[in-house]
C-alpha cells in the first residue's frame, strides 16, 4: 500500500510534475489501482460519530494523475475515447453486469452484483454490492454509494473532487433515489431513505419534517425516511414567492426492505412519485 506521505510530498510540488516523471506516475497509479479494486476508498462514514471521514491524500492522488498522464486514444469496439485514463474492465470477473452504453472510469469501484445500465461512474466513486445504476444515471467523482441502493433513471449523484478536503456525496445502504433526483455538493442520503422523483438535495435547501414542522439539518436526508421536494412561502420586498424546500413526509420501519408499490402509495398521497 502507498504511503500517504509520499503522495502529499508529490502534491506539494505538483506544478513541476509532468508525464515524464515515471516514478511519480507509477506511485499515483498504484493508488488508482487500489481504488479500482476497492482496497482503498476516498471516504466513508464513521459509525461512532456519524460523520464522513475523507482521505484527502487519495483525492490528491487522483488530481495528480491528470498531470502525470497525457491524453491517449482508447478504442472499445466501434467507440473511441480520448482521455488521460482508461475505462474500467474485467467486469465479469468482478461480478458486475454492464449493458451497452454503461461505462465506468478506471479508479472507480463497483461491488459484486452491481448493474450498470447506460450510465457513467467517474473516478474515485465507490458503488456498493447489488446496487442498481439505472439509465442515464451519473455517479460523480469520489461519490460514495452504499449496498443495495437503487439509483433510478436520470439521477445525478454529484462528485466532489476539489478541494481535496471537501466531503463527497454519500448515499447509505438500501436507499432509493427516484427518477431525475439530484444529490450534490456533499449532501447525504441516510440508510434506507427514499428520495422522491425530481427532488434536489443540497446543503443549501432547507428540510422540514411534515409531521412536526421541525427544520432538520440541511444536506442530510434522515435514515429510513421518505423525502420529496416542496415549497415554502417567503415574504420578500419584491413580493411573496414559493421557495424550494424538502419535506420529510413519512418515516419507515428501520431495517425492512420496502416494496415499490408501498413506496408509491406513500408518495402518491403527497402528489409525488418514484
Amino acid at each position: 500500500m502507498v504511503n500517504p506521505a509520499e503522495i502529499e510530498a508529490l502534491y506539494e510540488r505538483r506544478t513541476s510534475l509532468s508525464p515524464d516523471d515515471v516514478n511519480a506516475r507509477s506511485l499515483v497509479f498504484e493508488v488508482l489501482t487500489e481504488l479500482d479494486q476497492g482496497s482503498l476508498r476516498v471516504a466513508e462514514v464513521d459509525v461512532a460519530s456519524d460523520t464522513v471521514v475523507v482521505r484527502d491524500w487519495i483525492k490528491k492522488a487522483i488530481l495528480l494523475s491528470f498531470r502525470l498522464r497525457g491524453l491517449a486514444t482508447h478504442t472499445v469496439g466501434p467507440f473511441e475515447f480520448v482521455d488521460r485514463l482508461p475505462l474500467k474492465h474485467d467486469y465479469a470477473r468482478a461480478g458486475v453486469r454492464v449493458v451497452p452504453g454503461g461505462s465506468a472510469r478506471f479508479g472507480s469501484y463497483l461491488g459484486p452484483g452491481v448493474t450498470l445500465m447506460p450510465s457513467y461512474v467517474n473516478i474515485g466513486a465507490w458503488v456498493g454490492a447489488e446496487t442498481m445504476v439505472d439509465t442515464w444515471v451519473t455517479v460523480g467523482s469520489c461519490a460514495q454509494v452504499g449496498e443495495r441502493v437503487h439509483l433510478s433513471g436520470g439521477v445525478g449523484i454529484g462528485g466532489v473532487l476539489e478541494p481535496p478536503q471537501a466531503v463527497p456525496v454519500v448515499i447509505g445502504d438500501d436507499a432509493f433515489v427516484g427518477s431525475r433526483a439530484m444529490v450534490v455538493e456533499g449532501a447525504r442520503v441516510g440508510e434506507g431513505a427514499v428520495v422522491g422523483a425530481g427532488t434536489i438535495v443540497t446543503p443549501t435547501i432547507p428540510i422540514f419534517d411534515l409531521a412536526t414542522g421541525e427544520e432538520l439539518p440541511r444536506g442530510m436526508i434522515p435514515a429510513w425516511s421518505v423525502a420529496v421536494s416542496g415549497t415554502r412561502q417567503r415574504e420578500t420586498p419584491g413580493g411573496t414567492f414559493g421557495m424550494s424546500c424538502i419535506l420529510i413526509i413519512s418515516r419507515l420501519e428501520p431495517g425492512r426492505r420496502h416494496e415499490k408499490t408501498e413506496l408509491n402509495a406513500i408518495l402518491r398521497d403527497h402528489g409525488a412519485g418514484l
